[in-house]
């Protein structure tokens, strides 16, 4: 399976609507509203072309020739500004198959030369094992557990940090 990252931009408007609104939502941050609407997908496309290549990259993850998810970087500031946190989503029908291993793989090469950081940092629920691994696949170290950090679907749940650090 061929795997290649593709910046957003106004032509896949219609492919981050589905996704956001197909994508299983789990493990996602509440803060990507749904149902995802139209004028979600211009304020964030819009968002995007102001940032994608200065302070984060916003990729399409396309898997041979479909656009089946969603992939980013968003630097951080402050003392934290040589950081940068890595989110990514894969429709259901696309797991299993290395796509998100590879989409990793990607962004980070990406981040590491383009964007001015030292480090990638990858939060994820303790109970999202498939993830887990896409990370220690692409060399993350599992760095510490947040006890009751995260609050979603009336629960709280703990959260992993992961680290990645750029090769010097």
């Amino acid at each position: 399976m061929t795997v290649k990252l593709i910046r957003w931009e106004q032509a896949l408007r219609d492919d981050l609507i589905k996704i956001c609104n197909s994508v299983d939502r789990s493990y996602l941050s509440d803060r990507m509203p749904y149902p995802y609407t139209d004028a979600d997908a211009d304020w964030w496309l819009s968002m995007v072309s102001e940032h994608d290549g200065r302070d984060g990259l916003f990729r399409a993850i396309e898997a041979d020739g479909v656009i089946a998810g969603s992939i980013s970087l968003e630097q951080k500031d402050d003392v934290w500004c040589r950081d940068a946190d890595i989110g990514y989503m894969l429709l259901t029908e696309f797991w299993s198959k290395g796509i998100a291993t590879e989409a990793v793989r990607l962004i980070c090469e990406e981040g590491f030369e383009k964007l001015d950081i030292a480090r990638i940092t990858g939060t994820v629920y303790l109970a999202n094992t498939a993830s887990q691994h896409v990370l220690v696949k692409n060399g993350f170290v599992r760095e510490g557990l947040m006890r009751d950090a995260a609050f979603r679907n009336g629960k709280m749940h703990d959260v992993l940090i992961y680290g990645l650090t750029k090769k010097r």
